[in-house]
């Protein structure tokens, strides 16, 4: 089953559609029950108007998880660039047949990372393979000799290794923490019971007053579910700092 959050210019025009249509069938059950008299009136602007501020509410707190994951990726891309530089100098430190192959396993291991970022998904198993198989290489090129030779230097060098490696880790579990779907099962719920709120208050006929709050909500939602997805939103990490090490490691 596609997940269509993970799709947010798809999610923007399905939200806008079935907010639209909320905000009519709320026009419809206005026509069908007739109007409301000022008392009622009164306390149904009531409800509507809490309905809206907790929708606000979840919205905002939503949004605050996107940004806060989208910089905790970001930052992970630094570490990672950080982790993998340091240990190309570090295996320096190895005999110089090892220290050759650690320093050509590393460039590459650093290519398959920068293709991690800007993949759509479409070569993402190819990639994790690639760079399970390259981070196994790695290990044992800097283990062989440490175990060898197992001095403080050596210990260093796969101090560092472990640092490249985990690093790895945390920015996949960081690409795979999203917002919970029981958070946009919540949203969206709220925001149908707003929209079909404001259909039934909403007296006049003009289409495009009934289309405000559906754009906005939905302009709203395709904001969040943008910044929340790693790989097809407009706003996404890109491997700057992998990509600077990388022209940096490969300048004569």
């Amino acid at each position: 089953m596609i997940n269509v959050v993970n799709y947010p210019i798809a999610f923007f025009i399905c939200a806008l559609i079935v907010l639209w249509l909320s905000t009519h069938l709320g026009v419809i059950l206005s026509r069908r029950k007739g109007g409301l008299d000022d008392r009622a009136l009164q306390d149904f602007d009531i409800i509507m108007t809490a309905t809206s501020t907790l929708l606000g509410l979840i919205i905002g707190f939503s949004f605050s998880m996107a940004i806060s994951r989208y910089d905790q990726r970001k930052n992970l891309e630094e570490e990672e660039a950080n982790a993998i530089g340091t240990e190309y100098l570090r295996v320096e430190l190895l005999p110089a047949a090892d220290t050759a192959k650690a320093k050509q396993l590393l460039v590459h291991y650093l290519d398959e990372r920068i293709r991690f970022y800007i993949t759509t998904g479409s070569e993402l198993r190819q990639i994790n393979a690639e760079t399970a198989q390259t981070q196994s290489e790695l290990w044992s090129t800097v283990w062989a000799p440490a175990s060898a030779q197992p001095t403080p230097i050596a210990a260093t060098v796969i101090t560092g290794m472990n640092d490249v490696l985990n690093s790895q880790g945390y920015t996949q579990a960081a690409w795979w923490n999203r917002i919970p779907g029981q958070a946009w099962g919540l949203m969206g719920v709220m925001a149908i019971c707003a929209n079909v709120q404001a259909g039934y208050r909403i007296r006049t006929k003009n289409r495009y007053l009934l289309l405000a709050l559906p754009v906005i909500l939905s302009i709203a939602f395709f904001l969040i579910a943008d910044i929340d997805s790693p790989r097809r939103g407009i706003v996404r990490v890109r491997p700057v700092n992998l990509v600077t090490l990388s022209d940096s490691l490969r300048q004569p």
